[in-house]
């Protein structure tokens, strides 16, 4: 039991990572667009995010994973099932925390950009600068939020048949016809949440330099 509850706690830490590593970036470069001045790039990203937002997480795996057949008449082999996954999950948290950075930064006042100009700072030099670590420090609880929902996001990836925690927990009840895999499953996805609570607790405090 603990063997295959451990397995699939590693292939749902591997969607956990996958999709932090590429939504938060992302998310950052989809924020600029939302806030170009440059009509078609700003209506884009606005039904991107509409949609996404719109539209359950489940079925977004859907699309990502029957796309390839459907769509282009590709047929693919059973190791696409965690790509489509990982794809899916990264369009629909790059489109949450783009929300959240465009937020921040049109928090930030503009006096900070003025000071920058006349410090004779580029426009990235700006942002990655000072608007940027005053950004992270504003949106850290929002994002913090998101993180500890994808932990229990991870669960859905069943949908499409990748084996992470929560499919190896149901596999184990229905053969062994008890629910301690289900209360295993539940106490492990707590732990993890309360460790990231933890971290983003230390980041804050670290972050407390930047005084609003």
């Amino acid at each position: 039991m603990i063997t295959m509850l451990a397995q699939g706690y590693v292939v749902s830490l591997l969607v956990f990572s996958l999709t932090l590593l590429g939504s938060i970036p992302l998310g950052i470069v989809v924020a600029h667009g939302r806030l170009s001045r440059f009509a078609p790039i700003r209506l884009i990203t606005q039904l991107y995010i509409s949609i996404i937002r719109g539209t359950p997480l489940m079925l977004q795996m859907f699309a990502v994973f029957f796309m390839p057949f459907y769509v282009f008449g590709i047929k693919t082999g059973a190791g696409f099932k965690f790509i489509a996954c990982i794809i899916a999950f990264i369009i629909n948290y790059t489109a949450y925390f783009a929300e959240i950075y465009r937020s921040g930064i049109q928090s930030m006042p503009k006096g900070q950009y003025e000071a920058a100009q006349v410090l004779g700072y580029s426009r990235s030099q700006t942002f990655f600068r000072i608007i940027l670590p005053q950004v992270i420090k504003r949106i850290l609880p929002a994002m913090g939020n998101e993180i500890i929902t994808l932990v229990k996001d991870t669960s859905l990836a069943f949908s499409v048949g990748v084996a992470e925690m929560f499919t190896e927990s149901k596999a184990l009840v229905a053969s062994q016809r008890t629910m301690v895999p289900f209360m295993i499953a539940a106490a492990i996805y707590w732990v993890t949440c309360l460790l990231i609570e933890f971290c983003l607790s230390r980041a804050e405090k670290k972050l407390g330099y930047y005084h609003d």
